[in-house]
Formats: structure tokens, sequence, C-alpha cells
């Protein structure tokens, strides 16, 4: 049975000072919920703190991005190395990292190659424009993210998550019929191209406006094992709800 993983993504949000504030508000109530792995990932600044503050706790804490590269001259990046005394997991090839920065599958491969290789658990991030979707290409589109993104990469558990990009800080989720859709498509898509146990094995979490009011009905989905959480990530209450719910549905 896949445990289920609840993921918050902070963006580029909360000094140090708000951020250790609002984890402090968080990790009582994340703590004792029992089933789920619950993970948080501030910014780059805060990494350091807020790691300690986790220390000894369950809440694992994630990076949201990272070079390929083990050292070298890259200004303004962060190497595997540097990350993994302190990440559990890392985001890699998030929408607005491929939108907005022009991250490609083959870079989100190196970076996924990279992470494993420190022993750090990537979270390959997949998803579609609008357009896909309205002109049907949303599962070519996704499928070749996912196919390139992994590459060879699949002696590991796999994490993906699914985040449509039309869906990413708009309030208007997925709906169930499509998200359903989609995850039984990707965990396909990792049988036929990892293995059956790969497929079984594989935790795919969808992610885009979740929120407590979503989250009960998409982790009643066989395929969902969890989510990427982005602006309710920084809501202690909403996110504390959305993890409880997220181990009541695993029960």
């Amino acid at each position: 049975m896949r445990n289920p993983i609840v993921v918050g993504n902070w963006k580029m949000n909360m000094s140090i000072d708000a951020g250790l504030k609002l984890a402090s508000s968080m990790i009582p109530g994340l703590d004792v919920i029992q089933g789920v792995e619950k993970v948080i990932c501030p910014p780059f600044v805060g990494l350091g703190s807020i790691g300690d503050m986790l220390s000894g706790t369950s809440v694992s804490v994630g990076a949201q991005n990272m070079h390929y590269e083990e050292d070298g001259a890259f200004t303004g990046e962060i190497s595997p190395a540097m990350l993994s005394p302190i990440c559990k997991f890392v985001i890699v090839g998030h929408s607005e990292r491929r939108q907005l920065f022009g991250e490609t599958d083959d870079l989100v491969n190196q970076k996924v190659l990279a992470a494993r290789k420190v022993g750090m658990k990537p979270i390959v991030c997949v998803g579609e424009q609008l357009n896909d979707r309205n002109t049907d290409k949303a599962k070519e589109v996704v499928g070749e993210q996912l196919i390139n993104g992994l590459g060879n990469s699949v002696t590991e558990p796999i994490l993906v998550a699914y985040e449509p990009v039309w869906a990413i800080g708009t309030g208007m989720a997925a709906t169930v019929e499509i998200v359903e859709d989609m995850m039984s498509y990707l965990r396909g898509v990792i049988r036929s191209n990892c293995g059956s146990r790969e497929s079984e094995e594989a935790q795919l979490l969808y992610g885009g406006s979740v929120n407590p009011a979503n989250i009960a009905d998409f982790m009643a989905l066989a395929d969902v094992d969890g989510a990427l959480v982005g602006g309710a990530s920084l809501d202690p209450k909403a996110f504390n709800t959305i993890v409880n719910i997220a181990a009541d549905a695993a029960k």
C-alpha cells in the first residue's frame, strides 16, 4: 500500500523570520498526524533555520529547485550536495520553472538523476496548458514530460506531481473526473516505461488550487496518493486541515 504524502510549496514567499513563525505555528498540529508523510518546502534562505526547527519532528523539509551540477561556476545556483544534508525532497520541473525560466524535460531529467545521486527524493512535476486540454493534447503533453523527465532513473521510488497549469494559483482546481483520468493514464505510462512494480509503488500527487474543501475528493481516487499544495500551505489552519483529511482518507 502506498503511503500518502502532502507537500507544501511556499514558492517565493516568507522572509526567514516570517517563515519560522509560520512553521512554528504548523508543527504542533502536523507532528501528531500519523499515516501521512508531511513536507514543507520553504525558499532557499529559510531551509537551514526551518530544517533545524523540523529536526526531531515527523515533518520533513524539501527544496523548491536545484542545479544538477555538484559544484562550479554557476552564480546564483544551489547544488545537490548543498541541499542533501538538509532536505529529504526536492521539487523539479515545476510549471513555473518551465514557463518562466525555460526549463526543459532534459534539464528536469538531469536534476532527477542528480537528486537521487545524493539521496534526495525528486518530486517530478508535469502538467498541461489550457490550450493543450482544449485541443485534446493533455495526455500527449503530460506523458512526454513524464517519460523524458524520468528518463532511465527508475531504480528508486517515483514521485510525480500532476499540476494542470491552468489550475495553479487560479482557484480553478481540475475536476475529479479530469484528475482521475490523468492519474490513471500516468500510472499506465509508468507501467509501460518502467515496470509493474514501479507503477504500483509510484506516488502520484495532485496539485493546482488544492484546499480543505476539495482534498477529500482527490484523495478518494484510487491513483491519487497525496497533494502538492501551493497557496493553502501558507495558511497553517488550511494546510493542517488538508494533511488531516489526507491521513483520514488513507485509513
